[in-house]
């Protein structure tokens, strides 16, 4: 290995010119983010109150509450999950255990990789075209749901599929010579070795979810209507971040959108510290 101090004084000036510019970005960056997340934290906290988290709006007592937009959010979240999971892990377990074709599991990898790039609004212009209208659902919470199983659909398969390929070929050849059948060897010794990466997938897709506004705007509509599981699925309901949209642009009620900012910047951050524990969890006790 050449020692550093052998080094030509361009390269050294080179050397130390490039420390000094990433130090700078990585600063600036961490920087912003803990200002970002001061303020909107130092902005919202105060105005979160007992009266706005646990009551519906009301025009004619003048009343603002965010009970709907929250169980909307949570009802969404549920109807995403319970699509989206079971079809992106049983995609990526055909296309990594099962199929054969390889050109063709490389298109599809492809056109995954493709739709994780396209803008949400552009889902939520066809949700609305497909499933409000062509199928009729309307502008409902059901609709919205079908979009983000779109939207998440190849983040959950990529993600599948690494923690996939991350359990060592050898433990399925020594299963296989045991006499296991394929099923059985993906259900007893392929999934529990990669679980960890297929939960923390789903944990951080849920933040996907719960962030996610542009879509929902077109498919799931701007409702603050106080439902049930089954009905609000149904109807028409707007989300914490379509909310946030709602107060900040329409109705100038800023002291309200930096509650709901701040709330969603806690929910986040929640969901990022779980999927980390549970990722450290799984590890440790698949090491054991």
């Amino acid at each position: 290995m050449m020692d550093k101090k052998n080094f030509p004084k361009k390269r050294k000036a080179y050397i130390a010119s490039m420390r000094a510019i990433m130090g700078i970005c990585v600063t600036v960056t961490c920087a912003l983010v803990l200002f970002l997340i001061i303020y909107v934290l130092a902005s919202g906290i105060p105005n979160i109150t007992w009266n706005l988290l646990s009551t519906e709006p009301s025009y004619l007592s003048d009343n603002i509450g965010i009970l709907p937009d929250i169980l909307n959010t949570i009802y969404i979240i549920i109807a995403t999950l319970v699509i989206v999971l079971p079809l992106g892990v049983g995609a990526a377990i055909y296309l990594t255990e099962y199929a054969k074709n390889k050109k063709i599991v490389a298109i599809i990898e492809y056109t995954a990789e493709t739709l994780s790039g396209i803008p949400s609004i552009i889902y939520g212009l066809v949700g609305m075209l497909f499933f409000c209208q062509f199928l009729s659902l309307g502008t409902s919470i059901l609709a919205g749901a079908l979009t983000l199983v779109i939207m998440n659909l190849p983040t959950i398969m990529r993600t599948t599929q690494e923690s996939l390929k991350t359990v060592p070929q050898s433990y399925r050849e020594g299963a296989f010579g045991l006499g296991a059948g394929q099923w059985r060897v993906i259900r007893t010794v392929v999934l529990p070795g990669c679980v960890d990466g297929i939960v923390t997938g789903s944990i951080l897709a849920v933040g996907r979810i719960l962030g996610e506004s542009a879509a929902l705007l077109f498919t799931a509509g701007f409702a603050h209507s106080l439902n049930g599981f089954i009905d609000g699925l149904l109807n028409s309901g707007s989300t914490l971040t379509v909310s946030l949209y709602i107060y900040a642009k329409e109705r100038g009620e800023f002291e309200v959108a930096f509650a709901i900012a701040a709330i969603l910047m806690i929910l986040t951050l929640i969901i990022n510290i779980i999927a980390d524990l549970t990722g450290k969890y799984f590890t440790r006790r698949r090491n054991k």
